[in-house]
């Protein structure tokens, strides 16, 4: 891999439920996200036991992942914006460390 440069990034992976998914990109949004992307209809299991992934009735009575890679400095804002959500609802952010190829896509 040459002439490649690599920068490092946040990985922020936001579960919840789809019926919340306005609230979570508008708040992305404001945050100044550059983008994100949405995987719908999860499975899995957690605290609530297990979830089905498939489609119910619509879209909102689904589990949701919303994928976005930022700058570490929007990292705690980004937490604190979702943190009263999170004390009413369920959901989980997982963090991680990443590197990306192509910065232009996340900053300014």
């Amino acid at each position: 891999m040459h002439n490649l440069n690599f920068s490092p990034l946040k990985k922020l992976e936001i579960i919840l439920s789809g019926e919340h998914q306005g609230f979570a990109t508008d708040l992305l949004d404001r945050a100044g996200v550059k983008g994100y992307t949405i995987m719908h209809n999860l499975s899995g299991k957690g605290s609530h036991g297990f979830h089905e992934g498939h489609l119910m009735f619509n879209e909102d009575d689904v589990l949701i992942m919303i994928i976005a890679a930022v700058p570490e400095d929007m990292v705690e804002p980004i937490l604190e914006g979702f943190a009263p959500f999170f004390s009413e609802h369920s959901g989980v952010v997982f963090i991680s460390d990443i590197q990306v190829t192509r910065m232009v896509k996340f900053t300014d």
